[in-house]
């Protein structure tokens, strides 16, 4: 019997890198070729053109119209579809049996919500941290939470 292909996917609002392993001891690889990179530009700079402008009834006076969204966090909810859409190509492909998503809260969420059911069977655990600067040798003592909690 062969042993699950389980991906590591470790994202941040901005960043993911995918490993692949086949259980708690076996050592990580790296899964795809290449890191996923977000909009890493500031709010200031998505948004950088002038408010629009609006005119009230009486006086007619002119008002500037703020934007109804933070667009950096906009951008952050895109990565995170961008991350799912990709992770259930790959699970259409059967290229892992199980899925681990390290994430911060917030982004964990975002995946989350932008899953397919299919996708979420797949989710074997979960970790709300943030790994995506820590070097891939240290990466497994960080991981010993979520295999303690599968």
């Amino acid at each position: 019997m062969r042993k699950p292909t389980i991906w590591v996917l470790i994202a941040d609002g901005q960043r993911a890198r995918l490993f692949e392993t086949t259980g708690r001891y076996a050592p990580l690889t790296q899964a795809l070729d290449q890191e996923f990179i977000g909009n890493a530009l500031p709010s200031r700079e998505i948004n950088a053109d002038r408010p629009g402008r609006y005119s009230s009834r009486i006086g007619g006076e002119r008002h500037a119209m703020d934007s109804p969204t933070d667009p950096h966090r906009h951008e952050k909810r895109e990565f995170a579809r961008q991350l799912a859409e990709e992770m259930e190509e790959y699970r259409k492909k059967n290229r892992f049996d199980q899925l681990i998503i390290v994430a911060p809260p917030q982004t964990l969420g975002d995946i989350r919500a932008e899953m397919t059911e299919a996708l979420k069977q797949c989710v074997r655990g979960e970790l709300n941290k943030d790994l995506t600067k820590i070097p891939v040798l240290e990466l497994p003592e960080y991981l010993e939470e979520v295999w303690e909690s599968v």
